[in-house]
This record gives C-alpha cells, sequence and structure tokens, in this order.
C-alpha cells in the first residue's frame, strides 16, 4: 500500500491501490486496527475512482459530433 496524497492520483493508479486494500482486508490477516485504516484508505480510493470517471465521462459527452460521427468541437466542462 503506498502512502502518495490519493488527491495526486491517476485513476490507474488509484483503482491499482484499491484492488490492494481489497485483496489484503478479504485475507483477513491483518489486524484489526489495521483493517479499519486499509477500510479507510480504500473508501477514499473508491471516491477518487468515482470522481476521474465522472470527469472522463463529462469530457466524453461535451463533445459534438457532425452526421459522419466526427468530432466538431467541445463545450466546456465546468470543472467544479
Amino acid at each position: 500500500m503506498s502512502d502518495a496524497p490519493i488527491e495526486e492520483m491517476s485513476f490507474e493508479q488509484a483503482m491499482a491501490e484499491l484492488e490492494q486494500v481489497v485483496g489484503q482486508l478479504e485475507r483477513g490477516d491483518v489486524a484489526l486496527e489495521d483493517s479499519i485504516r486499509l477500510y479507510e484508505r480504500g473508501a477514499e480510493l473508491r471516491k477518487r475512482c468515482d470522481a476521474k470517471l465522472k470527469e472522463a465521462e463529462e469530457k466524453v459527452a461535451a463533445i459534438t459530433l457532425d452526421a459522419d460521427g466526427n468530432p466538431v468541437g467541445t463545450k466546456p466542462v465546468d470543472a467544479g
């Protein structure tokens, strides 16, 4: 498990670490306090993945296609 700041992680980094966290929790070979810490980090990683997916979906939805399916421009996406 990484100590990298979650808010700086890419989707791929957050997902990879989330998979590690889930694996450790499923094995059940960690102490209770460590399990709680892992669960909390996992919840934050899941939120990061959700946010990055939403951001990507908004970018894709902002692309306008012409009759032939070619991009003709993009609309700005609110970053808020």
